[in-house]
């Protein structure tokens, strides 16, 4: 399996929830199966049924998180030295040519991106149109509604 990049802040995020998850949410499903089952019948238990199911989730979402931090390539932006580039785990502040408005992404892994906190996916047509540029470079983004141009203000490792 290849390598998952993420930034510091992601990896902890996730080692977060995985022990949240096998150790609070592992062990209350479990007591919530067993009180079902000593409810007798489980052939028309909703609340045996409803708790195996959150156990399958709880079990593939462990797996899930345990594969990716194995498979990680955790990165720390403070410690890039792109020489100004934009990079994986790059804070990019631009600049729409058409609209004169100045938004700042940075660029994360797919499991961190989340556009409310100006965190964009390696994979999203900004981050792509970004990567390798520096700052003063104009960035073509394919959008949706067309190409869109954006000019890189600045390009920080925080």
């Amino acid at each position: 399996m290849s390598k998952v990049p993420l930034t510091l802040i992601g990896a902890e995020l996730l080692r977060s929830e995985l022990h949240r998850l096998k150790t609070i949410e592992r062990p209350w499903v479990i007591n919530a199966i067993s009180e079902a089952r000593a409810q007798g019948d489980l052939s028309e238990n909703a609340e045996y049924e409803a708790a195996k199911e959150r156990q399958s989730f709880i079990e593939g979402r462990i797996i899930e998180l345990e594969g990716k931090l194995s498979n990680a390539q955790i990165i720390d932006p403070r410690t890039l030295s792109a020489d100004g580039r934009c990079v994986f785990g790059a804070t990019v502040v631009l600049e729409a040519l058409a609209s004169g408005d100045v938004v700042t992404y940075q660029i994360v892994g797919d499991d961190e991106a989340d556009i409310k906190q100006r965190k964009v996916s390696i994979g999203s047509p900004i981050a792509r149109a970004l990567i390798g540029k520096y700052s003063g470079d104009i960035a073509e983004v394919q959008a949706p509604g067309g190409v869109r141009e954006y000019e890189i203000v600045n390009v920080q490792y925080i």
